[in-house]
């Protein structure tokens, strides 16, 4: 028999991405046996993360300061701002120290099936600073979906009076793929956006 406690615990923890009823259990009882050494720091760590992080308010990254460590970063390019859908595209992109820019998290995707319009997202905070006399350039990193693809357009055309240049990620062939593995959506972007060697 599961006490309360443990069972509100795994309906918590189930509700987690990734992590269903089965892996939700498994997960509550390893951290329990855990408790000093597991438990009790990852309470600790949850309770200063829900006090201490909140979302910027120039670019919408997570972070325990306003403006973020990024926006208050004098080394990175102000000139240019990429547009991602979440928290977690900026943290990919950040991973791979290519790009020294500011950002932009716009919350999520239109979606009319989801009810998700402009207004729900982050897009006048982007208009504003689109306008601002040192941005050059606005990079659109959304997905290759069709509600990404949408939020592009509809950014698109919200910039159209700014003035400034707007590019979208390449897409195509991902370094280390084999042509035969790959869907022909893929492979059509790859022929569209090829390039001289």
């Amino acid at each position: 028999m599961i006490t309360s406690d443990i069972e509100k615990l795994i309906q918590l923890l189930a509700k987690l991405p990734g992590l269903g009823p089965r892996s939700a259990r498994r997960a509550a009882l390893y951290l329990v046996k855990r408790r000093e050494s597991l438990l009790q720091p990852l309470v600790k760590a949850l309770a200063n993360t829900a006090e201490n992080v909140g979302t910027c308010s120039e670019c919408g990254n997570l972070d325990v300061r306003d403006p973020c460590a990024i926006c208050s970063d004098g080394r990175r390019e102000g000139s240019v701002i990429c547009v991602v859908e979440d928290v977690a595209d900026l943290w990919a992109l950040e991973r791979t120290a290519a790009f020294k820019g500011r950002y932009h998290v716009l919350g999520g995707t239109l979606s009319a099936l989801d009810g998700v319009g402009p207004d729900d997202l982050n897009i006048p905070r982007l208009v504003a600073r689109a306008g601002a006399s040192e941005v050059e350039e606005i990079i659109l990193a959304v997905s290759a979906t069709v509600d990404g693809q949408t939020t592009a357009h509809y950014i698109a055309d919200a910039l159209g009076e700014c003035g400034v240049v707007l590019s979208g990620l390449a897409h195509g062939v991902p370094v280390g793929g084999e042509l035969d593995y790959l869907d022909e959506g893929t492979l059509s972007a790859a022929l569209k956006a090829r390039r001289p060697v």
